[in-house]
């Protein structure tokens, strides 16, 4: 039996982080037609990029939401990459602690929620196994 709590909150939490990537990718496409841009094929490589990882995230929140080991796998490297990111942003001076807590918080409760649904899942299936 899996855990279905813990694979929704960890769901949740990937669809939400997509939800943000995808509000980036819209500010930067907008900022590109004010003007902001300083190279246009870097901008428009940014804004692809960063609309690619949005979906990444969203393929890894249903696939975690339907208990695939692939989509967990993906969604704790991605929030591996956001707290390397979050902490990396501590070397910045000053410190921009709205952007680190902003990243990092989300991605730690994601590591969390992701270790915790695969712990339970793998412990569901052993008692299963032995009571077979």
């Amino acid at each position: 039996m899996r855990s279905p709590r813990l694979a929704a909150a960890a769901a949740a939490v990937l669809a939400l982080e997509g939800a943000a990537l995808t509000i980036v990718a819209l500010v930067e496409l907008f900022g590109l037609s004010a003007g902001d841009a300083a190279s246009l094929p870097t901008a428009i490589a940014l804004i692809a990029l960063t609309l690619i990882g949005a979906g990444a995230l969203f393929a890894f929140a249903v696939g975690t939401r339907r208990g695939r080991t692939w989509a967990r796998s993906g969604g704790v490297v991605l929030q591996v990459l956001a707290l390397a990111l979050a902490l990396a942003s501590l070397t910045v001076q000053p410190v921009l602690w709205t952007f680190v807590l902003g990243v990092g918080s989300p991605a730690l409760v994601g590591f969390v929620l992701l270790i915790a649904s695969a712990r339970s899942e793998s412990v569901d299936s052993t008692d299963e196994s032995v009571n077979d």
